[in-house]
């Protein structure tokens, strides 16, 4: 009896999207909750939205075992390649609330790029992990769209990834997501903190909202102890608590790429662990980072979270980017210019200390 032969997947494994679900009769590994047909059904058709995202760098067809890139870095001296690799955390709960599917895409990969660029790194290309007990073509589909529109505006290919069916080991309708990002950078060019001395000046770039860190807390301040409802404006908002939540992170690439990098000494992402934890992360053990907290105007949903919750006032600038979701380091001197440049806030100084951060002007 002749064996039938499949096509091989669309895409390195990856991005199960179609809308159409499996004709074919269920077999034995489908009814333990594994449809190989219908994951090779739903990966094909992706070809031109994952095509949108590659350049002449890209080598790699779709459907291979690994996505290829070719490393041709004209106009650097000594290139480094820079990687990172993160998740979205706890806002997928609200992502499968809210059905905002697309934007957690974008956040990931804005996160990944924020992530290399404060070292001066440019993108190169992105993979992705999709976790999920059921392939849901509808979801994954604005997924996708989701990777691929970050990734264009980041002028970074999606060169493939890795999908998962597990079931019973995610909830009904739920799933995860991780990526990996790659980019590069001239050696010369790297930014360190090593040249961060007293009398520099802390910049920072304003966030649109939470990014995507804090949320268990912020879910469990909102939702379970002041019973907010995601589809109602919150207090102090004009638009619901759902969407306010829901902001894509701000990718912060466009402003770090212009003549105005030549100044920057040191850049921190501003993630898990607030102001708090992550400036030290780009400081010598002899500078300490004074954050002015009177300096910005923090966006309401953060006083709502510390007064709802009853926060204190320490742990939400560990928690929470507070309103500014990218801190650079540059000179006194480049200061103004460079603030004017890209619309960044003066909000704090370099001194002599043992390379903490150091909340001025912090209320109870």
């Amino acid at each position: 009896m002749p064996v039938r032969r499949f096509p091989a997947p669309t895409i390195n494994g990856d991005f199960p999207f179609s809308m159409k679900p499996s004709t074919t009769s269920k077999k034995a590994y489908a009814k333990a909750g594994v449809d190989v047909d219908l994951g090779n059904q739903v990966k094909s058709g992706i070809q031109k939205t994952v095509a949108s995202t590659h350049g002449p760098r890209v080598l790699s067809g779709i459907g291979g075992f690994g996505g290829l890139f070719r490393a041709d870095f004209k106009g650097m001296r000594d290139p480094v390649l820079v990687s990172s690799i993160d998740g979205v955390g706890t806002k997928l709960k609200l992502a499968f609330e809210t059905g905002s599917h697309q934007s957690v895409a974008q956040d990931l990969v804005n996160h990944c790029v924020n992530d290399i660029a404060v070292t001066g790194a440019q993108p190169l290309f992105f993979l992705d992990y999709l976790g999920s007990g059921t392939l849901e073509p509808a979801v994954f589909q604005e997924l996708l769209k989701g990777f691929a529109k970050a990734c264009k505006a980041a002028d970074c290919a999606l060169i493939g990834g890795e999908t998962a069916q597990m079931p019973g080991f995610y909830r009904t309708g739920e799933y995860d997501v991780a990526g990996c990002i790659v980019g590069v950078v001239d050696r010369r060019e790297i930014w360190d903190g090593s040249k961060i001395k007293p009398g520099n000046v802390l910049l920072g770039l304003p966030s649109n909202g939470l990014h995507t860190n804090g949320y268990s807390l912020a879910r469990q301040v909102l939702q379970k102890k002041m019973k907010l409802s995601l589809d109602q404006p919150a207090p102090g908002m004009k638009t619901t608590l759902g969407k306010e939540l829901m902001k894509v992170h701000r990718s912060y690439l466009d402003l770090l790429s212009g003549p105005q990098r030549q100044s920057i000494l040191g850049a921190a992402h501003i993630t898990g662990g607030g102001l708090i934890d992550n400036v030290p992360r780009v400081l010598p053990e002899t500078c300490d980072a004074v954050i002015e907290v009177g300096r910005w105007k923090r966006p309401p949903i953060f006083e709502l979270i510390q007064e709802g919750g009853d926060v204190p006032p320490e742990e939400m600038y560990q928690v929470f980017n507070m309103g500014i979701g990218m801190v650079l380091v540059v000179s006194e001197a480049d200061a103004a210019p460079v603030a004017k440049a890209i619309k960044a806030k003066q909000i704090g100084r370099i001194e002599k200390g043992q390379g903490v951060v150091v909340l001025d002007g912090l209320r109870g």
